[in-house]
């Protein structure tokens, strides 16, 4: 049998985190340092690999049922080499140091199980939750693969360049950056998008480091019937909110 489909062949590599194709997250396991990734984001293994639910803390338990923000994670371990995806979104590897990594906990599919992970409040002017109200705090030393729909921007932030971004598009940043997320509107007003703009909530970052920005707004797919309305805009709706339709899944 012959087809293109051969050229799309496993990579060959020594690395333990390795960008299979860019929608495709490939790691190799050796038995000795598990991998932590989202549940059900496994497409395909080889060798002996194990798969279980990862442990939650009473602390982490009560800060998910009060934010909506955590991690659903399976612990990864044994000998060979595992596939990992989610949704065909884009793959990326970040390094975490001494400085931590602050992201929206869906756009995590996979980390090293020695990195440590707590919910964090982004300040917000009126209290009015929304899509950056809650995130995750990542410390210690380690890779974590981040997720985004299509292509992002890296945007350095710098003492005298600052950056705002919208809210829905704001993947991950450092943690040691200043964050304010408001609305550029009057206060009588806020509960509506910017005027008829359609422009919402906005991270604002100040300080020294990045933030990650994908060219998408979690918008619903096409055609997809979002039940709570015009609420899903502001981060009021079951499905519409940015942290309260886990696993992307859209009725």
């Amino acid at each position: 049998m012959q087809s293109p489909l051969f050229t799309y062949t496993e990579q060959q590599t020594q690395d333990r985190y390795t960008v299979q194709n860019p929608q495709l997250l490939r790691v190799a396991l050796t038995g000795h340092d598990d991998v932590l990734a989202r549940k059900g984001a496994m497409v395909a293994y080889q060798g002996l690999i194990e798969f279980d639910g990862e442990y939650q803390s009473d602390q982490q338990r009560r800060a998910r049922a009060h934010t909506g923000e955590g991690l659903d994670l399976m612990r990864c371990h044994g000998q060979g080499t595992v596939y990992f995806a989610n949704l065909a979104q884009h793959v990326h590897l970040v390094d975490v140091d001494q400085d931590g990594l602050t992201v929206d906990s869906a756009y995590v599919l996979a980390m090293d199980s020695t990195l440590n992970h707590t919910v964090v409040a982004v300040d917000s002017q009126y209290g009015i939750s929304g899509s950056g109200k809650y995130q995750l705090h990542i410390t210690g030393r380690g890779k974590v693969a981040l997720m985004t729909s299509g292509q992002p921007l890296m945007m350095q932030v710098t003492p005298d360049r600052y950056i705002n971004a919208d809210a829905d598009a704001v993947v991950a940043w450092s943690s040691g950056l200043r964050v304010q997320m408001q609305a550029q509107t009057h206060s009588s007003g806020v509960r509506r998008r910017r005027g008829s703009t359609g422009e919402g909530w906005e991270l604002s970052f100040l300080g020294q480091g990045f933030a990650l920005v994908q060219p998408s707004e979690v918008m619903p797919p096409q055609h997809a019937n979002i039940g709570d309305g015009v609420l899903a805009q502001f981060g009021m709706g079951q499905q519409g909110a940015h942290g309260q339709n886990q696993g992307n899944v859209w009725n």
